[in-house]
């Protein structure tokens, strides 16, 4: 299993993973991913094994990285040949990003069954590109069509964190653990696994009618904006303001939560889905071909969230919550519509088709 760079590859490969070991307790499985990316962090703590290979991504502005790049493609794809002369896989699985390029592309040129599983609306270059020798293509938006070929898609939508999978009686556990009143509406940030600078620079200086409002606040900022977002929750005098690095136990955020302010990536656009929660989006422009624009206007286009744009974010974003979180029939209409977006059991539905390209009887126990 091969994808990375980012949680929205990670979580899925980890979730597909899940699923087929507990379909076939004694498969094997090995991820590959790129050296000194969050996916050689992220595999091991779910379980797996993983091995590095030196591939990057082509930046979209003159670099001189750039001149290095057809060097790490050569010695990433030697690498995963002897990966896969070594490990002898039955199919190869790809999530997207470009760690995954190099395996599939060398699995497929030996004529090892390869499926795709591509998150967004708008298909990513090296899905694209590995889409022609793929067998199969799982993706989570309609009309895909344009990007690959028809006869080879199935609609399965994106797999969750497992964890996710039923919020049911966790809501005073959330309190408890966040240590919040559970009387008082609250806020959660998330700028995905990497954090996202506009929007932490938005709450940042809202805090204040934040506060004011007497909201709570779940923040998770990411690396590199944290120390910062410490400081201003704790300069704010208000004990209901908390900043994280990293929240682990996302299915109690959620949990708690009354609204959720998030970047667009795939996989958090799924979880919002399947946890039918109200929520403003906040889509990152630095990402190919505006893809998060287009995820987040599948939902706004049925009324299913609010979009703000992050040239605007600075300006409207906290005052656009204010006004949610007091509209509890704006919020019931966004979890209605939202709901109605969700595919349950995603990582099982890939999972299976996974077996069935490596030829597994499913229909025998393992």
């Amino acid at each position: 299993m091969s994808g990375g760079g980012t949680g929205g590859h990670i979580f899925p490969a980890v979730a597909i993973a899940n699923e087929i070991k507990k379909l076939v307790p004694h498969a094997q499985i090995l991820f590959v991913g790129a050296l000194g990316k969050m996916e050689m962090e992220k595999v091991p703590n779910a379980g797996y094994e993983i091995i590095g290979v030196p591939i990057a991504g082509l930046q979209r502005r003159f670099t001189l990285s750039n001149f290095k790049l057809p060097f790490l493609i050569i010695q990433s794809l030697l690498k995963t040949r002897k990966i896969l002369k070594s490990f002898q896989p039955d199919v190869v699985v790809g999530t997207g990003g470009y760690a995954s390029g190099p395996l599939l592309r060398a699995a497929t040129s030996k004529g090892i069954p390869a499926i795709i599983q591509e998150q967004n609306s708008y298909a990513g270059i090296t899905n694209k590109i590995l889409a022609k020798k793929a067998n199969k293509i799982c993706v989570a938006y309609h009309g895909m069509e344009r990007f690959f070929p028809a006869e080879k898609i199935i609609l399965t939508g994106n797999p969750v964190r497992q964890d996710l999978g039923n919020l049911k009686g966790k809501r005073e556990e959330a309190f408890e653990f966040f240590h919040l009143d559970k009387n008082k509406k609250t806020i959660l940030v998330i700028g995905g696994s990497l954090g996202a600078r506009t929007i932490n620079e938005a709450i940042g200086g809202g805090l204040n009618k934040i506060n004011q409002n007497d909201f709570q606040l779940i923040w998770q900022t990411g690396k590199t904006y944290y120390t910062k977002a410490f400081e201003q929750c704790k300069n704010s005098g208000a004990t209901g303001l908390l900043a994280f690095e990293f929240i682990t136990r996302m299915d109690l955020a959620y949990s708690a939560a009354d609204i959720v302010i998030s970047r667009a990536g795939a996989s958090s656009v799924s979880e919002l889905c399947n946890l039918a929660l109200p929520c403003i989006l906040v889509p990152s422009p630095n990402v190919a071909e505006d893809h998060q624009t287009k995820n987040a206007m599948a939902l706004v286009d049925k009324d299913a969230a609010i979009l703000v744009k992050d040239t605007e974010a600075h300006q409207t974003l906290v005052d656009s919550l204010i006004a949610l979180i007091g509209n509890d029939e704006k919020k019931q209409q966004l979890s209605k519509n939202i709901s109605t977006m969700a595919f349950q059991n995603s990582a099982n539905t890939i999972a299976k088709e996974v077996l069935k390209l490596a030829n597994y009887p499913l229909n025998e126990n393992p």
